[in-house]
C-alpha cells in the first residue's frame, strides 16, 4: 500500500491541535487504530480520507500526495472511507445508494451498477438490494456503507468506530465479514473497544492524547500483559499498560 502520515499538524480551532507533527505508516493488511474517545482517531481517518486538510505535512498513498490538486481525485478513488455514523441517503434502495458511491468517485452510470452488485453481493446483503436503506437496521447499515467503500476497488479502507452501538452478536458478525474481506483491500479500523480486537487484524496501532504509543503485530501487543492474565482480559491489560505508561 502503505499510507504515508509525515509531520501533519491539524486542529478544529485555532491555537488547539488534535495532531501535531504526528507521523504514521500504515502497510497493508488489517491494521487496528485502539484508543480512547478524544484520542485523534477519527481525525486521522479524516486526514488519509482527505476529508480533512492538514495544517502542515503530507499525506501520501503509492506517490500519490493529498496535498496536490492533481493527485487529489486518483488519491480518493484509492482510499473508501466508513465514517461512524453511517447515513441512509432518504429514498435510495440499497442497490442505488451503493451505485451513487460509484458515481461520486467518478465511475461511468454502467459501470457504478455493476460494482454496486458485487459489492453488495461480498457484504451480504443481496437479498436486501431493493429495500429502501432507511429500512435497514444498525448492522446492514454497516454492511452497506462498506459495500460503498468496496464498489470502486479500493485499495484501503477506512472504518471509524464501525461497531458502535452494535450488540455483541452483531460486532462479532462484522469481524467475521472484515475477516471474509480482507484478501481483497486492506483496512484500517478505528476502535476504543479492546473486545473488537481478533486474529483478523495484523497490526495495533494504540493512539492516545494524539501520539503513537504503540506500533506492532498484534501478537507482540498481547505480550504486554502481565504473566498469569487470562486470555480473554490480554487485550485489555496491555492496552491499559499502554495508555497509564506502565508498560
Amino acid at each position: 500500500m502503505p499510507v504515508q502520515v509525515t509531520d501533519c499538524s491539524f486542529g478544529y480551532r485555532k491555537g488547539s491541535r488534535v495532531l501535531d507533527s504526528f507521523s504514521l505508516r500504515l502497510g497493508e493488511g488489517c491494521s487496528v487504530l485502539l484508543g480512547p474517545n478524544g484520542a485523534g482517531k477519527s481525525t486521522l481517518l479524516g486526514l488519509i480520507a482527505s476529508a480533512l486538510r492538514p495544517e502542515a505535512g503530507r499525506i501520501t498513498l503509492d506517490g500519490l500526495d493529498t496535498s496536490s490538486s492533481k493527485d487529489l481525485k486518483a488519491y480518493r478513488r484509492k482510499v473508501g472511507w466508513l465514517p461512524q455514523h453511517v447515513r441512509p441517503v432518504p429514498g435510495l434502495r440499497v442497490r442505488e445508494q451503493a451505485a451513487y458511491a460509484g458515481w461520486l468517485k467518478g465511475m461511468s452510470r454502467s459501470e457504478a451498477w455493476e460494482r454496486s452488485r458485487q459489492a453488495i453481493e461480498k457484504v451480504g446483503l443481496t437479498s436486501l438490494a431493493d429495500r429502501r436503506s432507511g429500512e435497514l437496521s444498525g448492522g446492514q447499515l454497516r454492511r452497506l456503507g462498506i459495500a460503498q467503500t468496496l464498489v470502486h476497488d479500493a485499495q484501503v479502507v477506512l472504518l471509524d468506530e464501525p461497531t458502535a452501538g452494535l450488540d455483541p452478536v452483531q460486532r462479532g458478525v462484522f469481524r467475521e465479514l472484515i475477516g471474509e474481506l480482507r484478501h481483497l483491500t486492506s483496512f484500517v479500523v478505528s476502535t476504543h473497544q479492546t473486545e473488537d480486537l481478533a486474529e483478523t487484524y495484523d497490526s495495533v496501532v494504540v493512539l492516545d492524547q494524539g501520539k503513537v504509543r504503540h506500533q506492532g503485530p498484534i501478537d507482540s501487543f498481547l505480550t504486554l500483559a502481565p504473566r498469569g492474565v487470562p486470555a480473554e482480559r490480554r487485550a485489555e491489560t496491555a492496552y491499559a499498560g499502554i495508555v497509564t505508561g506502565e508498560v
